[in-house]
Formats: C-alpha cells, structure tokens, sequence
C-alpha cells in the first residue's frame, strides 16, 4: 500500500510539473511579449530536470556501509561511514542520506540526528560519516540508507531505501566486582573460605600408601613407627559450593540496572575461576548450566546483551518448576523487587538449598517501602540473606556486611 501511495504520489506530482509547463506556454502564446516568453523559458529548465529527475532510476545507487566501533558498551559512542555509488552521472541536487533501523530504542536515541545534507551533482560516489552517543543497550539491526532527493522548488521528490544490513550489538556495562564464594564446606562442617578448591593440611580423612613427590609434613609417623613403611596422610578437599544464579525479567525502570548488576557478577565469577550456572525468566528461559570460561561468558553477555523486560507473570509461578529441579546449595537471585510469594517458592520447591543471597536493585538514594521491609524481614526471618545494591556499591556486593 505504501508503495503504491508513493507510485501515485510521484506521478501526481508529474502531472503538476507538466501542467506547469503547460500553463506557462499558453500564457506565453495568448500574452505575448518579451515578458511572458521569457518566464516560460525561464521555467523550462527546471521543469525539464524535474520531469527527467522523474524517470532517474533510484536502483542506479548502490550504498556500503563501514562500521568502525566493532564493540559498543551501553552509553558508549558508535561511528560508521556510509557510501552510495552511482553508475549515471545524473547530476543530483538536494540529497538526504539517513540511517534506517527497526530498533525503537535507537531511533529515539538518534530523533532524526543521523542524517546528512549533500548536493552530489555530478559526483558519481559520495561518502558521510556519524556518530551517534549513549548508545542503547540491545541487539540493533540497521536495515540501510534511505535516500531521498528532490529537484530546485520541491516539484518532484522521490526516496528509495538502499538495502545494508548489518547487526550492531550493545552490550551492557560492567563493573569490577571482588567475588568471594557465598560459603565453603567440607565433609564435616562448614566455614567462609574465599578459595575454589585447596588441601586443608589440618585434617587428614586418612593414610595411603607413599608416593614419590609428597611432601615429608604429610608423612604418618605413628604408621611408620609400627610398621617400618612409609605412608602418607590423605586430606579433605576444600570445595566451594555450586552457585546458581537467577534473575527475573520483570519490567522495571531499573531493568538496565539489573542486567549490568548480572553481567558484573558473572565476569567477576569467571575472573575468579569459578563457575556458575545462570537462569534467565521471562518469557522464555534461557538457561545456562555452567559458565566457567570466557567462551562461556561470551555467549550469556550475547543473551545479556539482547534480553527485555517480558516477564507476563509472576515470578513464583514461572520458576517453580525449575527450583524444584535445581540441584544446589546456593542460591544468588538478583530482582528489582523481593516478593512474599517468592520468597516462599524458594523455601518450598529448593529441596537441597543452604544458602539463599537476594540482591534487589535500587536507585541512588531510593527510599525503602514500608511494605517491601515487610518481605525483606520476612526473608531474613528464613535464614535469607538480603541486600540492597545501588549502582554505587555493585562492586561490593559480596565484600560488604549488610547493614540494611
């Protein structure tokens, strides 16, 4: 329909420009006179350029597209230069070259800045370059250059979309986060230990026999004394405990928030050598079952920098299924605001839960409801621990004592 409406537009605005002509050659004929003759000569040439700028063939131009940021961080700057090419000299006047893409966050952020003014005239390759701030974060597809050029007086005007598609992705921004691991355990008991996987030389689990390479402090001496053979006490391995991390995809003002908190915690995990396994609900889930390399956390800031607030329900009733199934002692939830009801879907569907971190998102200087201290005590009062994270203190989350 709308190419039709713009087929029909152009031909409407032929019909002018001839009726133009027209109506300038009968003054000159029934006129007469110096005066007259000369307007009509004095309109032909434009109308003439108008009448052929009609017939120029907008599948002559061609466009190319170099991007020259190959990675954006959300709020970071992004610059490309566009080139159209010609094969007709035709010689162009009033040309308008802008960016054309389907991401509503970037055509706000861009609000018709992106464009560009030229005169071409003869010129068969013209280039522009831009830049555009405070990118948004999010998959953006730039579907190409919308061209559109007019004659002198605005007569004829014809636009045309040159097809350059090509995929810019935002990613969000991260912030450096020291990561201890929420608790350690050993067999026997448990204690807060910052490390993954050590010996604790301080409680032997039991005696093998000696092997080249251990150490003389490992060494049963009692054993030896018995028996004239050398044996070697064996130790506890001090692990950390698996940690699953989930957020909702609720909508939010502090969504942004929320993903860049997710983001940090995840690359500060596998900085530390650590590894994590991360669910994603909203809409659809999108689970991770282990994030250890970067090849790993590449792909979930892929998922990060693409997600949106599309959770449609509650969050106790689109993640009860998948408590149940978790199989971990650890549970990190990051939201933008606790809930009763899924405070109580944690307690009752995580069977093998131990310990349970919710961070909840807030604002600079934002104030605590009096019904949200309700659920953060309620939560506490199950042995949860809760936290309020502003952008201000991301870094600290797993350092500082709450002291909410």
């Amino acid at each position: 329909m709308s190419r039709l409406k713009k087929i029909t537009g152009l031909w409407g605005r032929l019909i002018l420009v001839l009726f133009i002509l027209v109506l300038t050659f009968s003054f000159a004929m029934f006129q007469g006179g110096f005066v007259s003759w000369f307007i009509f000569y004095m309109v032909l040439p434009f109308i003439l350029y108008s009448v052929l700028l009609t017939f120029y063939p907008l599948q002559d131009v061609e466009a190319t597209r170099e991007i020259h940021t190959a990675q954006v961080r959300k709020g970071g700057s992004f610059s490309a230069t566009a080139t159209i090419n010609r094969k007709i000299p035709f010689p162009l006047l009033y040309t308008v070259l802008s960016e054309k893409t389907n991401s509503p966050s970037l055509n706000r952020r861009m609000a018709g800045q992106q464009q560009k003014m030229v005169v071409p005239g003869f010129q068969k390759t013209v280039s522009w370059t831009y830049a555009v701030d405070q990118m948004p974060r999010g998959e953006h597809v730039l579907e190409g250059i919308q061209l559109e050029i007019a004659d002198f007086f605005g007569w004829v005007k014809k636009s045309g979309l040159l097809p350059v598609q090509q995929t810019v992705l935002v990613y969000p921004n991260t912030v450096e986060i020291a990561y201890r691991p929420m608790e350690s355990r050993y067999d026997q008991g448990s204690m807060a230990a910052p490390f993954t996987l050590v010996k604790d030389t301080t409680m032997a689990s039991g005696i093998r026999d000696y092997q080249p390479g251990d150490r003389v402090s490992w060494i049963h001496w009692k054993s030896y004394a018995r028996t004239q053979t050398l044996r070697t006490k064996e130790f506890e391995d001090r692990q950390s405990q698996e940690l699953f991390l989930l957020d909702d995809r609720k909508d939010s003002e502090k969504f942004e928030l929320q993903v860049e908190l997710v983001a940090s915690i995840l690359k500060s995990i596998v900085n530390a050598n650590s590894s994590v396994a991360y669910l994603s609900v909203g809409r659809n889930r999108n689970y991770f079952p282990l994030i250890q390399t970067e090849e790993h956390l590449q792909r979930v800031m892929y998922h990060l920098a693409k997600v949106q607030s599309d959770l449609d329900k509650p969050v106790d009733q689109a993640i009860g299924r998948e408590l149940q199934q978790m199989n971990t002692s650890s549970l990190l939830y990051v939201t933008s605001q606790l809930s009763m009801e899924m405070v109580q879907s944690i307690r009752r569907n995580a069977k093998s839960l131990t310990n349970c971190m919710c961070l909840v998102v807030v604002n600079k200087g934002e104030a605590l409801l009096k019904e949200d201290e309700e659920v953060h005590q309620f939560a506490r009062s199950k042995g949860f621990v809760v936290r309020r994270v502003s952008p201000e203190n991301f870094a600290t989350v797993f350092t500082e004592v709450s002291r909410q």
